[in-house]
């Protein structure tokens, strides 16, 4: 068995952790981490910092309600939940964050020696193929709404278990040693870091989103969940996490195609 997909080890995860916001579970199968832990937290029981991971997700999802399915303990799948300390207009920046935080993650553990970047809202890319993918959603809970993050990395896929052509993995990538329980501690230990720097109203976050960013500097193409098409140049972030584009439309959501750079 190849030591990427050794089977994960709670204990040892949180041990590694040690800083008691985060509390980490492990399931063999599930149908999907995010739906489990949205269901747990609606019924008052799950409090900010929980962590569901999964082995395998019969079910998984992504953004705008794509399926996503990988190998058992090929990828990295789970979710979180957490209750930000801002004013939920600005909420739509965490999977921003997410994205921020498992780049800084990789690029810890794998020392690729080239740009990982982020492709709006959710995406991260190696060579411009997607190598993980963010899911966030608001829910409303006994105890305060919060929002559940959920994300999924391509870990050890190899090129015939791959879903599309344009996605990829870190093996694939020439990471090969970083196993999955120390690959989900440093995205946790980074998200809390953007996570505090951004309720802090760090300016700084922006502008290293913006360097990080493959879509800021792009013709792009949208296309909204009813269909409708259209196309203009990505120039920046609002404070609510929304794609400014050059027509001055704020994009909250839609599939982003990157057309040509400008």
């Amino acid at each position: 068995m190849s030591t990427l997909r050794r089977p994960l080890d709670a204990l040892r995860i949180n041990s590694a952790l040690r800083d008691g916001y985060w509390r980490v579970s492990v399931v063999d199968v599930t149908g999907s981490t995010h739906d489990d832990l949205v269901m747990e937290v609606r019924n008052g029981n799950s409090k900010d910092g929980v962590v569901l991971v999964a082995e395998f997700q019969s079910a998984g999802r992504g953004r705008l309600d794509r399926s996503f399915h990988a190998p058992e303990r090929s990828a990295l799948l789970f979710s979180f939940f957490v209750r930000p300390r801002r004013d939920s207009a600005d909420w739509g920046w965490l999977p921003l964050l997410a994205g921020q935080a498992v780049v800084a993650a990789i690029e810890t553990r794998c020392k690729l020696g080239r740009a990982i970047k982020l492709k709006w809202p959710n995406d991260i890319l190696i060579d411009e193929k997607k190598v993980a993918g963010i899911l966030s959603e608001r829910v409303d809970a006994p105890e305060g709404a919060g929002v559940v993050i959920g994300i999924g990395i391509n870990v050890d896929l190899r090129e015939d278990e791959l879903p599309v052509t344009t996605a990829t993995s870190l093996y694939l990538q020439g990471c090969m040693e970083s196993n999955r329980e120390d690959l989900l501690v440093a995205v946790l230990r980074s998200f809390s870091e953007y996570l505090n720097r951004w309720e802090s109203k760090d300016r700084k976050l922006l502008q290293e989103y913006k360097t990080a960013s493959a879509t800021i500097g792009q013709w792009v193409q949208i296309v909204s969940p009813a269909g409708m098409i259209s196309e203009s140049m990505a120039i920046g972030i609002d404070p609510g996490g929304a794609l400014i584009l050059a027509n001055d439309e704020h994009v909250t959501v839609g599939n982003i195609v990157h057309l040509r750079s400008i």
